[in-house]
């Protein structure tokens, strides 16, 4: 008889809030993916590498070596202050960063290992950790804030901490670390065997022109870090599930270990055609213009629910919006994100499935990394 390595764990909520939008016909604002294509210029370079010759059989295990020098010349254009990374030896490109953050807890979580979690977090990481046979060990981030309590972290760290796993800009809440974050991690970390994993696929997303910082740009940090970024996230191209992991050599020798026995190697034609853009795009005008475009739908959606019952939390960073709705109900954010969807057709995630006990803080996440018309008929919505 088989017994689960998860016995407690069902279907994602994201994927039961995006089935709920399409049973019901609601408005999509749960699961973080936009309702509009990637550039152009990016789906025409995918036609033509899908239809010309040479690039239908596998690409190299760590990915091909033009999409990680173009990968390895911006950061080095966007992290000044950072080594450029070796493409050869620092870059491996991932079946998004869901396989990346997968490849680096199997890599270097044993059994019995603990894993610091700052919650609430991304559903995946907990059960990840688990499968690897390792302990998570979680802190919670204060709302409304949702800035990292660095006592509270160093006191969950113990001799068997082997990973802090940090995600900036943070979903659901969209905080940004700050450099005293980074300077406070780096203290925790000195002098210790513990890794860094810093989930950073918005990095692109950092609002009110706060220059956006990574944990490679600190010295302390930069030998001990996994840096995941995602394609998706930065293209508008979540369903192409093309990531990557930036780490030093010895560590992304162990990522690459993994890697080869998860997917051995992602898309040919789509690892060229986003070559292709990097490439044609030396100035990173398209990543550079990222944090204008989403920050403009953030304030957007944020006007148009001013004046409401809904308490709108700060948004430095990312394409979500929480919201407190106890204006309109007592009940728990599951149960009222199913009423909602249900009963007035918008769709959202409940911020207790960022929690791995449950915790409902009475918030909703929306995502505004939608059409304006399709904000605006939410919104119309959300203020009945």
């Amino acid at each position: 008889m088989l017994t689960s390595k998860l016995p407690d764990i069902g279907v994602s909520i994201f994927a039961e809030m995006t089935a709920l939008a399409q049973q019901t016909g609601a408005l999509n604002l749960a699961q973080g993916f936009p309702d509009y294509d990637p550039p152009l210029a990016l789906r025409e370079a995918l036609a033509h590498h899908a239809l010309a010759s040479g690039s239908h059989q596998y690409a190299p295990m760590p990915g091909l070596l033009r999409l990680r020098q173009a990968i390895a010349a911006q950061v080095g254009r966007r992290q000044p202050d950072a080594p450029t990374p070796d493409a050869g030896a620092e870059v491996t490109i991932t079946a998004g960063a869901t396989e990346a953050l997968y490849a680096v807890l199997a890599a270097v979580v044993r059994p019995g290992d603990e894993v610091i979690i700052l919650e609430p977090a991304y559903d995946l990481y907990g059960p990840a950790v688990r499968l690897q046979g390792g302990v998570p060990r979680y802190v919670r981030l204060p709302a409304p804030h949702f800035r990292p309590d660095w006592a509270a972290v160093r006191a969950a760290c113990t001799p068997r901490t082997r990973l802090i796993m940090v995600n900036t800009p943070h979903n659901p809440s969209g905080a940004v670390f700050s450099p005293t974050d980074w300077d406070e991690l780096a203290n925790l970390v000195d002098g210790t065997d513990i890794l860094v994993l810093s989930d950073e696929v918005y990095e692109h997303l950092v609002f009110d022109g706060v220059p956006p910082r990574s944990a490679r740009q600190h010295p302390a940090l930069r030998a001990r870090s996994f840096v995941l970024s995602s394609f998706g996230k930065t293209y508008h191209a979540t369903g192409w599930k093309v990531g990557y992991c930036v780490a030093p050599p010895a560590l992304t020798a162990e990522v690459r270990r993994v890697h080869q026995f998860l997917t051995f190697a992602v898309s040919t034609p789509t690892q060229h055609a986003l070559a292709d853009v990097l490439e044609a795009d030396p100035a990173d005008a398209h990543a550079r213009g990222l944090a204008a475009f989403y920050q403009a739908k953030r304030d957007h959606f944020r006007q148009l629910l001013a004046g409401t019952g809904w308490e709108l939390l700060p948004v430095p960073g990312g394409y979500f919006q929480l919201a407190a709705y106890r204006y309109y109900s007592e009940m728990g954010d599951v149960a009222f994100a199913r009423q909602l969807a249900q009963e007035w057709g918008v769709a959202v995630v409940p911020v207790s499935a960022f929690y791995h006990d449950g915790y409902d803080p009475g918030l909703v996440r929306f995502c505004f990394a939608k059409e304006l018309d399709t904000l605006e008929m939410a919104a119309a919505k959300l203020c009945k």
